[in-house]
């Protein structure tokens, strides 16, 4: 049985005493994996076999933008990504979010997967997967910037969080109606104003 495509032989051939350097490609899934080299020589009917072990890497998530990402101030779709190799992932907001609802599944190593459950095939066991989160905006109407930070939690209970930092809108002012007429008296008429940022009448 070949040795598995993880490692590497040098030399992978010789002849007398000698040695061989085994060299193994980086393992990003967080079970450890092992295989078995066969070494067969001429005119030996048995050939002589060791094992080769290599370690897991430890469980963990990330974010591919950081700490910090933006979305528009127009609103719309928001997709945030990232890396893990954790058999479950779990989202949730950071506070009280009422405006950007979490759906209920996200994308895992290029399959759909359901928010705080186990991922189907459990890829984080033999390698870290890409995995993204489709949010939705709203439009920010203030003139203000908008933050709101989103958590992921693997099975392990590693976290990291993300602050989505959305830019404000546009200032703007209308009045209603654009016209009044004051009776003879005075009497007070008032005129509604909308607005999204501080105004003076003069």
């Amino acid at each position: 049985m070949a040795k598995a495509a993880w490692l590497t032989l040098s030399p992978a051939q010789g002849s007398g005493n000698g040695n061989i350097k085994n060299t193994a490609t980086a393992h990003t899934g967080r079970v450890a994996r092992n295989t078995t080299v066969t070494v067969a020589a001429t005119g030996v009917e048995e050939p002589a076999t060791y094992k080769v072990n290599q370690k897991a890497k430890t469980e963990f998530v990330q974010f591919t933008e950081g700490a910090e990402m933006s979305a528009p101030k127009t609103g719309g779709a928001v997709t945030v990504q990232g890396k893990s190799n954790s058999k479950i992932l779990t989202f949730a907001w950071v506070g009280a979010v009422s405006d950007v609802e979490i759906p209920g599944s996200y994308q895992a190593n290029g399959s759909s997967a359901t928010n705080g459950e186990a991922i189907t095939g459990d890829p984080g066991a033999t390698a870290e997967y890409d995995f993204s989160l489709s949010l939705t905006f709203p439009e920010n109407t203030t003139v203000d910037e908008v933050t709101r930070t989103l958590k992921v939690t693997a099975e392990g209970g590693q976290e990291v969080q993300i602050a989505i930092k959305q830019a404000a809108g546009d200032a703007f002012i209308s009045v209603d109606p654009t016209e009044i007429t004051l009776e003879a008296d005075g009497t007070a008429v008032s005129v509604t104003v909308k607005s999204n940022t501080q105004w003076t009448a003069s």
